[in-house]
């Protein structure tokens, strides 16, 4: 295998990681209203099933963008440039939610909590749509002139088969933080949970399905034919497992599907990084934006000694809080009293 084929394989690993984890992260902010509707010690139960992890799991995400930084730097350059506005606003949604998990509890006052909680959610449903937006553009191809940038309007950029990408990666992660909340609580909450896993199941397979029949058809290789069985599947299992209380199942199920969507995305882009629109000549692939052999030699030994220890850590992490949450766990709300004027 050579370098540049390695570390393409590696950043696809990375970001699958990202959306299995960071997913259900989103699923869970964005269930929020709805599952702790009506009680903060509810809304509570729900963002505490993400509280020991959600930071780690952004992880993912920064080596990433490290990664393709390093191996890839006219990938890089070319697609931070291009999506420079859309990329902007998922990076200050994913601030927005960051400061709102961490200082929702700070201050003792309801006005507060609903402000943060609105944080929550804004910061979690646009990256989980803008996220499935950016790589169909990946898949599809943009407008990449000859100089490597990306031209003409934004609004280019806004394809129906990009939009969809964009509503299938909101709705499976959706499903997935519903399916990961009925796995981490008990009580009112799992039951309320289970019946959104079930209100989700249907259209998440009409649009998780459509999105992944039209990159096969239109993009996908021979062997990536099997990643769309497999996150069908996944679905499936999910359903199931959720209808009969195996929490766990189901769980496996949706990951499954996240795992299967990524795979299909990255093997339908392969060999480029990123396609152009206006010639494959100016296409980039894995050989012409990668860096020089000596780099990309160097990152692997570290990438090789480093990973390791990053899954081992964040794997004890996951162990040590795999207990499930009920009302019942959740103390008083403590904080700083509201000092503000009405």
């Amino acid at each position: 295998m050579s370098l540049p084929l390695f570390w393409f394989i590696l950043i696809g690993v990375l970001f699958t990681g990202y959306f299995v984890l960071e997913g259900f992260d989103f699923g869970v902010g964005m269930l929020m209203p709805v599952l702790g509707k009506g009680s903060d010690t509810r809304r509570r139960v729900v963002l505490n099933t993400i509280g020991p992890v959600w930071d780690g799991n952004e992880v993912w995400l920064i080596t990433a963008a490290g990664a393709m930084f390093a191996a890839f730097p006219e990938w890089y350059a070319s697609l931070f440039s291009g999506f420079y506005l859309a990329l902007l606003l998922l990076l200050v949604a994913l601030i927005l939610r960051i400061c709102a998990i961490e200082y929702r509890a700070k201050i003792n006052d309801p006005k507060w909590r609903a402000w943060c909680d609105r944080g929550i959610g804004i910061g979690s449903w646009i990256p989980a749509l803008a996220w499935g937006w950016v790589f169909a553009n990946l898949v599809r191809g943009v407008p990449l002139n000859e100089d490597r940038q990306i031209v003409g309007s934004v609004w280019d950029l806004f394809s129906p088969y990009a939009l969809l990408g964009g509503l299938a990666t909101g709705i499976l992660f959706l499903l997935h933080g519903a399916v990961f909340l009925v796995l981490k609580t008990g009580g009112e909450v799992r039951e309320d949970a289970q019946r959104v896993v079930r209100l989700l199941l249907v259209p998440t397979v009409l649009v998780v399905g459509a999105f992944g029949l039209w990159t096969q058809l239109a993009y996908g290789a021979g062997w990536t034919w099997a990643a769309v069985g497999v996150a069908l599947l996944g679905l499936v299992v999910a359903g199931a497992a959720n209808m009969v209380g195996r929490d766990g199942w189901a769980f496996v199920g949706t990951t499954l599907t996240v795992i299967s969507a990524t795979v299909l995305i990255v093997g339908s882009m392969y060999p480029n990084v990123l396609p152009s629109t206006i010639s494959p000549a100016f296409d980039l692939t894995i050989d012409n934006a990668s860096s020089s052999p000596y780099t990309l030699k160097v990152m692997s030994w570290a990438a090789l000694l480093a990973t390791p220890v990053v899954l081992i850590y964040q794997g004890w992490t996951y162990w040590v809080f795999r207990k499930r949450l009920t009302v019942d766990q959740i103390p008083a709300p403590t904080g700083l009293p509201f000092v503000g004027k009405e």
